[in-house]
């Protein structure tokens, strides 16, 4: 049985992908599910958090999310059985390899697959899932009459916290970094038969770079401001110091912050991002907060283990949870 690694020899070194023989998987242990793989997600490994955390190894399993069938369950596994359909998300220390025909799972990190989704889309959009519910749910309790600003909206994770906002009652303003992008946000319409409202209140076309964000949403609100915001990174730097033309594009921290209403929440992908004594200040006015989404929050904590993919999935059936 083979399973997919990769190798990474030297800092700033391209990684090489290598096929591992394994051998005979150990008895199962007693929380441990024995699962055989259907689908499996390629996602990036982040190298540099896995040296900041000290779980750095010369060899590194490839592809975390996953779903497949119940083969066997260790003896106080409580949640599931043989011939159960699970997808779940291995913790960044996991041994095992996703792209692998069976592997052992510690129950905490697995959820019954939805019978409404297939095995590609289980294992495809649950990551993004799990990022967009904890954004929405943990850190700024989205909620009918809010409105969420959600940048990048036509990517994976844009699209499926949309959708969340969308269903928990907020009205949606998002960008788009090309035409092809802001035709299909304004495409996107809810899942109930007979409603052809779309989801997005409001698409801002980023592509040229002379749309003004902040200006753009508080003529949206009415001059109040948005109460949520989903980051796809910040520029941080004038134009001339952003290296990519993506980057360019990104609105300026002083943009959100000037966009952002009393109260509001900004959620930050950007782990550098840095506030000078005017943001702070003006933050501290408005009374609104600054959260990090790091993507691995969930399964750094044993307090956390398993919870929140559990909560994003336990009542999903092939539609958003509540």
């Amino acid at each position: 049985m083979k399973a997919l690694y990769c190798q990474q020899n030297s800092p700033g070194e391209e990684m090489t992908f290598v096929f591992q023989e394994r051998e005979n998987l150990p008895p199962t242990r007693d929380n441990d599910v024995k699962v055989q793989v259907r689908a499996c997600a390629l996602s990036w490994i982040d190298t540099k958090l896995l040296s900041e955390i000290k779980l750095e190894k010369e060899l590194l399993p490839v592809g975390r999310e996953i779903s497949g069938v119940v083969l066997e369950v260790g003896r106080k596994v409580t949640f599931f059985q043989p011939d159960d359909e699970v997808v779940g998300i291995l913790p960044l220390d996991s041994e095992e390899s996703g792209l692998c025909e069976v592997i052992l799972v510690h129950e905490h990190y697995l959820v019954r697959k939805p019978e409404k989704v297939c095995w590609v889309e289980a294992a495809g959009t649950v990551r993004d899932g799990v990022r967009a519910y904890t954004a929405l749910h943990y850190l700024s309790q989205a909620s009918p009459g809010k409105t969420v600003l959600v940048m990048d909206g036509a990517s994976p994770f844009g699209t499926i916290a949309i959708q969340l906002a969308q269903h928990r009652g907020a009205k949606v303003i998002s960008t788009a970094y090309s035409l092809e992008d802001k035709q299909y946000l304004e495409r996107l319409r809810p899942p109930v038969e007979g409603i052809r409202q779309p989801l997005v209140a409001r698409v801002i076309d980023v592509s040229n770079g002379k749309i003004d964000v902040a200006e753009s949403c508080l003529e949206e609100t009415g001059g109040l401001g948005v109460d949520i915001v989903l980051d796809a990174g910040v520029k941080l730097y004038s134009a001339e110091d952003e290296s990519t033309s993506k980057s360019q594009l990104l609105p300026h921290k002083h943009d959100i912050i000037t966009l952002l209403g009393v109260g509001g929440h900004w959620i930050t992908t950007e782990k550098n991002l840095q506030m000078d004594p005017p943001d702070s200040h003006t933050l501290f006015l408005k009374g609104a907060t600054i959260s990090f989404l790091n993507d691995e929050i969930w399964n750094l904590s044993n307090l956390q283990q398993g919870k929140y993919l559990y909560t994003h999935l336990r009542r999903y059936n092939g539609e958003i949870i509540q």
